[in-house]
């Protein structure tokens, strides 16, 4: 049986991408949630500031909360700014959120956010991953086999010549 495709998400312009989860993490699943920002938040990410390379997901009483994702501080805010590493909620459906839950409490898989996004509604939008994390010997496995994708490519391209 042919496995499921992955479902493609409307990411018209990407803001913050952590590059570096799907090196550390098996991912299982993903989900599209929106993200409870404030004013001079969105005004910093249309700008392309913000950072999600250290940050990951909990869900605490009920609700799902992005920790940790860094987006500074408006230029142009004043007074009215926010806090740049302050948490900030993710907007779910119920059944989502206890499904999240129930795998982070007995699978023992991480929320790992993948990009932050706009779609083509105009609205931020951030990929969360469920995610398993990798032992040493399979990070090892995976450059081994980005290498070899890289060195097949070569030898193509050399034997097209």
């Amino acid at each position: 049986m042919a496995r499921p495709q992955h479902q493609q998400f409307d990411k018209q312009k990407s803001v913050a991408e952590n590059r570096r989860a799907r090196f550390d993490y098996h991912i299982e699943d993903t989900f599209e949630a929106g993200i409870a920002l404030t004013g001079t938040e969105v005004k910093s990410l249309r700008f392309g500031e913000g950072s999600i390379a250290e940050s990951y997901a909990e869900v605490r009483n009920g609700e799902c909360w992005l920790i940790n994702s860094n987006i500074p501080e408006f230029s142009h805010g004043n007074r009215f700014n926010h806090e740049p590493k302050r948490p900030r909620k993710l907007l779910l459906h119920q059944r989502e959120i206890d499904r999240l839950q129930g795998a982070v409490e007995r699978k023992g898989m991480t929320l790992v956010p993948l990009s932050i996004y706009f779609n083509s509604k105009g609205k931020a939008k951030v990929e969360l991953a469920l995610a398993r994390g990798k032992q040493a010997a399979d990070k090892r496995q995976t450059i081994k086999e980005r290498d070899w994708k890289r060195e097949q490519a070569r030898i193509m391209r050399d034997h097209a010549r």
